[in-house]
């Protein structure tokens, strides 16, 4: 007899925590939601950002800024334009089309990159690069 309660009791004990575990209060639903929201970082940018790097078709010391609105200048650093269009990210990748050139867009692969750390990306078409982010710089058109 004793058995028989302890083992009713035990399945009752059971049953409940059961119950329980599979009907989460709405606070365990808030909290939930947030633990998602915040694993869930947000994808990488390049608006606002400048970045330097041997430019691969002038073999020429470059820096490129993307500015807020996704346009994109490139300028020697020495000052001569090379190249100038606009830029987007699309999933992970930032993708390029020259005002300058009939090329179409060109896509490179990203990660997330802080200012002063540097990044390998590829291209589409299987070029490779080296580039280094820098403190944003709003470039303008020469003259």
């Amino acid at each position: 007899m004793r058995l028989t309660i302890c083992f009713t009791a035990a399945l009752a004990l059971c049953a409940c925590s059961k119950q329980q575990a599979t009907t989460p209060t709405a606070d365990n639903n808030v909290a939930e939601a947030n633990v998602a929201t915040a694993a869930t970082p947000a994808a990488f940018q390049i608006n606002e950002t400048t970045w330097t790097y041997t430019d691969p078709m002038k073999k020429v010391p470059a820096q490129e800024s993307i500015d807020a609105n996704g346009n994109y200048i490139e300028n020697a650093v020495s000052g001569t334009h090379i190249d100038h269009g606009t830029a987007v990210m699309k999933g992970d990748k930032a993708c390029f089309t020259s005002a300058m050139t009939k090329e179409g867009e060109v896509c490179w692969t990203t990660k997330p990159t802080d200012v002063g750390q540097s990044m390998d990306t590829v291209s589409d078409k299987g070029q490779k690069l080296t580039v280094t982010r820098i403190a944003y710089v709003a470039m303008t058109m020469p003259k």
